[in-house]
């Protein structure tokens, strides 16, 4: 069974076939690989990878970099009728003002963030303003995520996936959300600089605490039975098992990957949005970048960009959500509650941070506080009726500006080149041994020997000062020293 009878033609070469895999949302081995422009397997997962063990990570801040926080207020929707609107958005000034009424007297709260997008603000905008620096950044090796929060209803799934996922061909439409518009970014650059390389991608969904995978080819399985993956942790980080993650030759293989995952999505109609969205879902791409150095090492960047579309935080009374969907509706307030909970934590410096309490947190934990660069997208209403869940949401957001991340570039040193070092390192020991061998006594490699004869002279240094010292003192004592 592969996963990329999805998104693939049905006749494909046996290493393009994707896999179930343990796949990470930190940095991890395994990929097919892309020559140029021309799609060509370098290896295939199959194997297990074709990193070597020796890596290295670079390029993060000692000091680490806060998460970036962008506020999108959407425009007023007929939902909403003639309720006054109490939000005022200043892009210039990246200020978002509240207006609410406090024991009859009118006041004002502001807040600052990184961007500000008013109702006007388009996602072309939007994207080319906040997001294409971090893609960006992914493709030089960082892993990144960017995540959507906000009640539901207020636009996050409009924001990363767009009405229309994307184009087979051409331009993409007006409406493209993030997602499409990232994977856009990547292969343009993939193409112009003509270098190998492998994009891989997975798609999950946390439902009522339950994972399920979104690409699994077979239907007709039982919801119980594809929600039975489990979140495991390694030296690499945080890990899905069993989750599938595929090969893509091009943006147009994502897009229809993209469109039929979104479709599997739990959705239910709310009295505040009629298809709104009651799960968390995290559509990863995986970039491996081939490149060789100045000195003629070969290395391999990775880096991971994850794309979160949380459910909406919503009030239970207002949504209209009544037995099955309000426990569904608690349950999704439960892990975005403990995710307010982990963001205070890391704020405060106040001991335990709370991963573990939901299956959420854990997947997002090295994007809160770890590796990565982050970057949330806060979506707000711009009226009266949604004030209560608008204020949380700006509270939310603001807090989470304060928290800090230490990225690092993902770099594996290749196999090739692991096997060159270890081979010249196989023939430096033999000569070692046949030394020994051969000649009479130990043999000492030159560097060896001239570091032991220095250690030796400053020991005889050190001696010949601790025995002048005890000489001065038992002349001063009268004592006849006995060295």
């Amino acid at each position: 069974m592969s996963c990329c009878r999805i998104c693939l033609p049905e006749t494909l070469p046996a290493q393009q076939q994707g896999s179930k895999a343990r796949v990470s949302l930190g940095g991890g081995p395994g990929s097919g690989w892309r020559q140029g422009a021309a799609a060509s397997p370098f290896y295939s997962s199959s194997q297990g990878g074709a990193m070597a063990s020796g890596s290295s990570s670079k390029g993060g801040s000692k000091d680490g970099v806060n998460v970036q926080v962008v506020l999108r207020c959407r425009p007023r929707n007929g939902i909403e009728g003639r309720s006054p609107e109490v939000v005022s958005c200043y892009e210039s000034r990246r200020e978002v003002v509240l207006h609410q009424n406090v024991a009859g007297k009118q006041q004002s709260r502001t807040f600052m963030f990184d961007k500000v997008f008013g109702p006007g603000a388009n996602q072309t905008s939007l994207y080319d303003q906040a997001i294409v620096p971090i893609v960006a950044e992914a493709l030089q090796g960082f892993n990144c995520t960017i995540f959507a929060y906000g009640q539901t209803g207020t636009g996050k799934t409009y924001t990363m996936e767009g009405a229309n996922c994307g184009a087979s061909e051409g331009d993409l439409p007006n409406d493209a959300g993030v997602i499409p518009r990232a994977v856009k970014q990547i292969f343009d650059h993939l193409e112009r600089s003509q270098i190998d390389s492998s994009v891989r991608v997975s798609f999950l969904e946390v439902y009522n605490e339950e994972l399920t995978d979104l690409l699994d080819v077979d239907d007709g399985m039982q919801q119980a039975a594809r929600s039975k993956l489990k979140i495991m942790e390694d030296k690499t980080g945080v890990v899905v098992q069993g989750l599938e993650d595929c090969i893509v030759n091009d943006a147009a293989e994502i897009y229809q990957v993209l469109e039929r995952g979104s479709a599997k999505r739990v959705k239910a109609e709310t009295l505040l949005n009629k298809q709104s969205s009651r799960s968390h879902s995290i559509f990863t791409i995986t970039i491996h970048i081939k490149e060789t150095t100045s000195e003629g090492e070969d290395v391999v960047k990775i880096g991971k960009l994850n794309l979160v579309d949380l459910a909406g935080s919503e009030c239970i009374s207002r949504s209209g959500a009544k037995d099955g969907r309000a426990r569904e509706a608690g349950s999704i307030n439960q892990s975005l509650l403990t995710l307010g909970r982990v963001i205070n934590t890391l704020v405060e410096h106040s001991g335990h941070i709370p991963y573990r309490d939901s299956k959420l947190t854990r997947l997002l934990r090295d994007s809160l506080g770890g590796r990565t660069k982050t970057c949330i997208i806060a979506t707000i209403s711009p009226t009266a009726m949604c004030h209560e869940e608008t204020l949380s949401t700006l509270d939310y957001a603001h807090r989470a500006k304060n928290i800090r991340n230490r990225p690092e570039i993902n770099q594996k040193i290749s196999k090739t080149t692991m096997i060159r070092e270890l081979t010249v390192e196989i023939e430096h020991l033999k000569e070692e041994l046949l030394a020994q061998r051969t000649k009479n006594g130990v043999f000492v490699p030159l560097e060896r020997y001239q570091e032991t004869e220095l250690h030796h002279s400053a020991m005889a240094q050190k001696l010949s000062s601790l025995e002048e010292q005890i000489e001065a003192k038992a002349m001063e004592v009268g004592v006849q020293p006995t060295i």
